[in-house]
């Protein structure tokens, strides 16, 4: 079976989590740690994602995986400034005050590089180890 779902399709959670590259017990584990994830839940228990639940666990993901930030992090960044602020980190778009606002996702890796390299010659000035 080759045919593709359409854009507005739900989602069974092994789909979400093939398309993400997550397993399955990631996805249940976020759902307890993130309100905003609320699958449909049909007939036992089974869990279908909306498009928008989608680019929330992708925007969550991406804030964990490519960001770094912690749960606790991530739901700090939840509870202030909501599930649209995540869904636009998800596009590269969303971004604190003072974090890049603006910024493509290549400008900001190029920026972290630059920050690397500037704490490693600092480093080597102060005669420190470098860790």
């Amino acid at each position: 079976m080759s045919e593709e779902k359409s854009e507005t399709a739900y989602r069974s959670i092994s789909e979400v989590a093939s398309s993400l590259n997550v397993e399955t017990h990631v996805l249940r584990f976020w759902e307890t740690k993130f309100d905003i994830i609320q699958p449909l839940k049909r007939a036992a228990g089974r869990r279908f994602y909306r498009p928008e639940d989608v680019q929330l666990i992708a925007g969550i993901q991406c804030l964990l995986h490519e960001d770094g930030l912690t749960i606790k992090g991530v739901q700090k960044i939840i509870r202030d400034h909501g599930a649209d602020y995540v869904r636009a980190r998800l596009e590269g778009t969303g971004a604190l005050p003072g974090e890049g606002a603006g910024l493509s996702k290549s400008q900001r890796e190029q920026l972290s590089a630059a920050r690397d390299q500037l704490g490693q010659i600092r480093h080597r000035l102060l005669g420190e180890e470098a860790s």
